[in-house]
């Protein structure tokens, strides 16, 4: 009978297999409870990050223009000319460059003239030539005046026939007219002369006044003409010249308000690119028509005062004053910047910065004034307000104030 082996030794105990399922859930439970630790610090990092805000100073109201109306446009200049030329030839050089200030009579380019130096050259070909000609004309003429004069001699005393003074009072007359048809193409000559210096003169392209080149239209070796042609690559124009001491604001106002605007009314302008900056003007006219499209009227505005900063096609907001001024307001009448004001439950409200955080308060508001809000209620002058970064504040945050 042979031996079996005894196998009972290779069965697994039931404690040793239940310990690593033990061990791994333990590992998960640490792992699990670290993250939740790490996430809730991440949370109160970002919960107690100090967002950065743009504050402002609240001022009271001293009174002032009340607005009558607000309108929307664009800054434009009374003069602005595409400087092109008045013959087709091309672009040899072209000194007109966007931003360069230009003054009256200044060359901007210079076109090809070869053609226009060939015609005057002959023209003053020609010219020479009848003069050279009208020179031998007087030298025949005044030979034969002396043969008339020995020939009417010889007459009188009755020693030639009277058909040779007749010959020689021909030829006299004769070279006289001569004489007079040289000095006649002569002077077409010296007007083909100018008419030949005229066509040089054009090929040269000058500033029609004093300004600043805000666009460069065609380059050296192009085709430039003073009519559309060649199919599109013919330019008409060399450079785009605006005088910048002619700007003004254009604005289209509804014709259901026009009634408020009249000739030299007082405006506030705010430049969309520079929104803090109120500049003063006047209502220089209002265009006799309206546009039935739009419903509008055109209206132009002038500024009392021209700044370097004021740049063509910037857009504008325009506020309409009233002609007397209103007292300063009795109580706590102060002026905020319209960004300043948010809503909140259907109420105006705005953030005082006080102490390094953000203190929500409800406002009551009054007139409009440009950029700016008066506030009737809930702001006393001289408080620090939140102009920007106000999204996603709320009451009691800690901010610091953007330097």
């Amino acid at each position: 009978m042979t031996d079996r082996p005894d196998l009972s030794a290779l069965k697994i105990d039931e404690r040793a297999r239940r310990e690593p399922q033990r061990h791994g859930r333990r590992v998960l439970i640490v792992v699990a409870v670290g993250l939740l630790a790490l996430a809730g610090t991440g949370y109160a990092l970002l919960r107690e990050q100090t967002p950065e805000v743009q504050t402002a100073v609240v001022r009271a109201d001293k009174g002032g223009r009340p607005a009558l109306l607000n309108a929307s446009g664009y800054v434009t200049p009374r003069r602005r000319a595409t400087v092109a030329a008045k013959i087709t030839a091309r672009v040899n050089e072209i000194y007109a460059e966007e931003g360069i200030r230009v003054e009256a009579g200044q060359v901007l380019a210079r076109l090809d003239d070869s053609d226009a130096a060939v015609r005057l050259a002959a023209a003053i070909a020609d010219r020479d030539t009848t003069a050279a000609a009208l020179g031998d004309l007087q030298v025949n003429l005044a030979n034969a005046e002396r043969d008339l004069k020995r020939t009417e001699e010889l007459f009188q005393r009755r020693l030639i026939a009277e058909q040779q003074i007749d010959t020689a009072r021909l030829a006299v007359d004769s070279f006289k007219a001569r004489i007079a048809l040289a000095r006649r193409q002569i002077g077409a000559a010296d007007a083909r002369i100018k008419m030949a210096e005229q066509d040089i003169d054009n090929c040269i392209v000058r500033a029609p006044f004093a300004g600043i080149v805000v666009s460069k239209d065609a380059q050296r070796g192009e085709m430039v003409s003073p009519i559309s042609a060649g199919g599109g690559f013919t330019r008409t124009g060399i450079a785009t010249l605006v005088d910048m001491t002619s700007l003004e604001i254009e604005v289209d106002v509804n014709e259901s308000y026009i009634a408020r605007v009249h000739d030299g009314q007082p405006v506030t302008a705010v430049l969309d690119a520079y929104p803090d900056w109120e500049i003063p003007g006047k209502v220089r006219t209002l265009i006799p028509t309206a546009d039935r499209q739009k419903a509008t009227v055109k209206v132009r505005v002038s500024f009392d005062r021209l700044d370097p900063r004021i740049l063509p096609d910037m857009g504008v907001k325009v506020t309409f004053l009233g002609d007397k001024p209103t007292a300063a307001p009795s109580g706590g009448r102060v002026l905020v910047p319209r960004t300043a004001i948010s809503e909140e439950g259907g109420k105006p409200t705005v953030f005082v910065y006080r102490e390094g955080r953000a203190e929500r308060r409800v406002v009551g508001l009054g007139q409009g004034r440009g950029n700016d809000q008066e506030v009737i209620a809930g702001l006393a002058d001289g408080e620090q307000i939140i102009t920007g970064g106000v999204k996603n504040l709320r009451d009691g945050r800690r901010v610091t104030v953007k330097r």
